[in-house]
């Protein structure tokens, strides 16, 4: 992949993808099937972190704060997604 083709509009939507599901897999995994759930009972806007499941641009400190719910670091969480 050429240098420029990393940095385009297309492959950053591919990877806020890419980070939406990972986070979407992890709040399956703690046993929620709905993100509304999920959102409530972490104490987070329900619509915001239904956007971040769908991929919207988010800022560090909601992902910061939507993986310590999790108690996953920023390492282990980007150490699968390239």
């Amino acid at each position: 992949m050429e240098e420029t083709d990393k940095y385009s509009q297309n492959n950053i939507n591919q990877m806020l993808i890419k980070i939406a599901n990972k986070l979407k897999e992890l709040r399956i995994q703690k046993g929620y099937s709905s993100h509304e759930a999920f959102a409530w009972d972490n104490n987070l806007n329900r619509v915001q972190y239904w956007r971040i499941e769908k991929g919207t641009n988010i800022t560090l400190k909601t992902l910061i704060t939507v993986l310590n719910i999790h108690k996953i670091s920023l390492s282990a969480f980007f150490k699968d997604i390239d």
